[in-house]
């Protein structure tokens, strides 16, 4: 709105009759002040990979003051061995909340579901087995090596997240359908008895996901 109206301001002060020296100042100062708002503009967010450009003004720093704020919730979900077990940046995972490598030298396989005798969901069942204990989900498998998380920095885990060649091909708003959403990920809130929820309540990163991504997906340097 305020772009458009400097437009009009511009366009008028290059065709109405002004006093010449009123003319002369407005077709200076208002295209230079034209140019200034949208290069300022431009550089408010950070790119795919999180980077950010100098220009940034006063809002842009109360966005990534909130932006980075929330990504530390979001990181402390994401570190959940709930979450980081089946998040290997290896062919292994993990189990337990010691995060100790899987029992039966289980694989990755050539599609993230287990080696050809260990496939995942040979155990692993749409829900929680109440009588061997183990646990279960819809489409229980390793996330893709892509996708691998273990023992990267926060730096390199935010990266991950919103960058689509490595997140699964998702932009931010099916980012957060596939967090919030899925029943694999949602398994980590009631994992079952002898294991440990994750310890940030589901409504608060729901809330921390969304704050992050909206006010520009910051990520620490």
């Amino acid at each position: 709105m305020t772009l458009a109206l400097l437009f009009l301001l511009a366009s008028l002060s290059m065709n109405i009759n002004l006093r010449p020296w009123i003319g002369v100042l407005l077709k200076i100062t208002i295209p230079t002040f034209i140019i200034v708002f949208i290069l300022a503009s431009n550089t408010i967010k950070p790119d795919k990979n999180g980077n950010t450009t100098q220009g940034a003004d006063e809002v842009n720093e109360t966005d990534s003051v909130q932006s980075l704020l929330a990504f530390q919730t979001v990181l402390e979900v994401i570190k959940d061995p709930r979450c980081m077990n089946c998040h290997p940046s290896g062919d292994r995972p993990r189990q337990g909340d010691d995060q100790h490598l899987h029992h039966f030298n289980v694989i990755r396989g050539v599609e993230n579901l287990g080696g050809k005798i260990q496939q995942c969901q040979s155990c692993h069942k749409s829900e929680n087995n109440p009588y061997s204990n183990v646990p279960g989900a819809p489409h229980w498998a390793l996330a893709p090596r892509s996708m691998g998380w273990l023992g990267l920095s926060d730096i390199e885990i935010g990266r991950k997240l919103i960058d689509p060649q490595q997140n699964g091909g998702r932009t931010p708003e099916e980012l957060v359908k596939h967090m919030t959403e899925d029943q694999l990920v949602l398994w980590g809130w009631d994992p079952g008895e002898g294991r440990e929820p994750v310890q940030i309540p589901f409504e608060e990163f729901k809330t921390a996901l969304n704050t992050w991504l909206d006010n520009g997906a910051y990520v620490p340097e």
